[in-house]
Order: structure tokens, then C-alpha cells, then sequence
């Protein structure tokens, strides 16, 4: 049987840490998108004030199933 799947971009933040920004937008995403099967960090980045990081970013690749 053949399987598609969709590949979506999220964007997740933390004060903490990457890896927590990561899992913040993979969880948070799951709690609509069904069938999430694989996740894919593409980018790290850092929002900066007064010269401070004040949030970690990453963007997240993640695909997902279609129900047939």
C-alpha cells in the first residue's frame, strides 16, 4: 500500500533552549495535526534584546500522513 505525506514548517520558541523550542512546536502541533511521523530541525536562531538572547527559536520541518 502506498502512503502521501504533507510536510509542514513550525516555528517554536523557548527562553530555555533549542531543543525545548523544538519540542514546544512538535507537541503543540499534535495536538491537531494527526499521523506526525517524522521532525526535522532546519534552522536555529536567537531573538535578541538589549544585547540579551531572551528566546531560542527553531524551525521545524515535520510531515505528516494522509488518512485515507
Amino acid at each position: 500500500m502506498e502512503s502521501v505525506y504533507k510536510v509542514i514548517e513550525l516555528v517554536g520558541s523557548s527562553p530555555e533552549s533549542w531543543e525545548d523550542a523544538a519540542r514546544k512546536a512538535v507537541e503543540t502541533a499534535a495536538r491537531s495535526v494527526k499521523n506526525m511521523r517524522v521532525a526535522e530541525v532546519k534552522d536555529l536562531d536567537m531573538k535578541i534584546e538589549d544585547g540579551k538572547v531572551v528566546a531560542y527559536r527553531a524551525k521545524v520541518a515535520v510531515s505528516f500522513k494522509y488518512e485515507v
